[in-house]
């Protein structure tokens, strides 16, 4: 199975200076965690404005990382401001999670 993220745009930003790259990878590994929790946390509590906020803060990270999340995070972003029910954004916020969780895991493995 291959890697939950890519290092393409990583490389073509940093130009391969792998102290940048390593510096990028520990940014996305102390912010995204507590966000996707923040986000996740934020539609429990029915704060769709706040799920909102998380979701559009991850997006740029999880492009750099090449993690093919876009539609998904597209998805929280329609469902706050859509007044439906949680509980139809629960699937693909559980698909988030696993996917994120995944990159993030992958990321410790090859960087830590």
């Amino acid at each position: 199975m291959g890697k939950g993220y890519s290092l393409k745009n990583v490389n073509e930003l940093s130009g391969g200076d792998d102290e940048f790259i390593a510096v990028l990878v520990q940014t996305f590994l102390e912010e995204i965690p507590p966000d996707l929790d923040s986000m996740i946390k934020a539609v429990d509590d029915d704060n769709p404005a706040m799920a909102y906020q998380y979701a559009h803060k991850m997006k740029p990270n999880l492009q750099l990382f090449d993690i093919d999340l876009l539609a998904q995070i597209k998805k929280v972003e329609s469902w706050s401001k859509s007044n439906k029910d949680k509980e139809q954004i629960k699937p693909t916020l559980d698909h988030i999670e696993a996917t994120v969780n995944g990159a993030i895991q992958d990321l410790k493995d090859d960087f830590q």
